[in-house]
């Protein structure tokens, strides 16, 4: 549970306790000083994040900066980046960037990292090790960024021998069982296979919610769209519990599905 989570619980407590036990004007007192505090945390916290941008070494050691180079690892394990993994990363950057000042700044230092990082194969263990210290004891952000890394290697269509390496080798260096990579893969082959079996070219049509008589570039821009919308949202997991980047790969891979049937189609 993440510390935004636990002031919230906390303030819920004093109120409660206070409310029935104590003097109200005790009670109002505790709360404005808990919300001060917290409007004090988020301020720090906030001033701490965009610090990052005014360096890429800094950057670069940060917990999102050893998470882009994990991504690089994993995105170049089988030697190439692929067109759906480079479509997913440019996303996820999108994302992150939304929460610094200066996200032009920020997106142009992530992109930096990755290329750098893509380059270099002999340190994801030492780099899985650096994040794993600076996530302390939160096994849900630890399973959320592995599980969008396999998300990422899966998107392509399956994962690679080389692949499922790096990413044992992440997860090992995480303090994560590998049973959550064996769990996972398993749902997203359960999810391909099931959509692979029942989708119709007409369903096709209607998740990207195009017609037949539509151009490539129409379903294409249909495609991205829904893409953009539904992907899954490494920042936005953070607040979420472990359904959430299930339920967002899943559609994800709904929309590839449709859009690859339409394509084929149309050739």
């Amino acid at each position: 549970m993440n510390l935004k989570k636990w002031i919230y619980i906390a303030i819920f407590l004093v109120i409660f306790y206070y409310a029935f036990v104590a003097n109200f004007f005790i009670t109002i007192s505790i709360i404005a000083s808990l919300y001060v505090a917290f409007k004090i945390y988020k301020f720090y916290a906030k001033r701490k994040l965009n610090k990052l941008t005014s360096s890429k070494d800094l950057f670069k050691k940060s917990e999102l900066g050893l998470f882009i180079a994990l991504v690089a690892k994993v995105a170049k394990a089988d030697g190439r980046v692929h067109e759906l993994e480079a479509q997913l990363i440019g996303m996820m950057f999108d994302d992150i960037s939304k929460i610094f000042k200066e996200k032009d700044k920020a997106r142009a230092i992530m992109k930096e990292i990755f290329n750098e990082e893509k380059q270099i194969s002999n340190d994801t263990k030492q780099i899985a090790q650096e994040l794993n210290k600076l996530l302390g004891r939160s096994i849900l952000k630890r399973k959320q960024f592995v599980t969008f890394l396999i998300q990422l290697a899966f998107i392509d269509g399956g994962i690679s021998e080389e692949e499922e390496r790096v990413l044992k080798e992440i997860i090992t260096e995480l303090n994560l069982s590998l049973n959550i990579y064996d769990e996972t893969v398993i749902k997203f082959e359960n999810m391909m296979k099931n959509k692979q079996q029942t989708m119709s070219s007409k369903e096709a049509y209607e998740i990207l919610g195009v017609k037949p008589s539509d151009d490539m570039e129409t379903i294409k821009k249909a495609y991205r769209k829904l893409i953009r919308e539904y992907h899954p949202d490494i920042i936005s997991s953070q607040n979420k519990d472990e359904s959430y980047m299930e339920e967002a790969t899943a559609k994800t891979q709904q929309i590839n599905q449709a859009y690859q049937i339409i394509k084929d189609e149309k050739k």
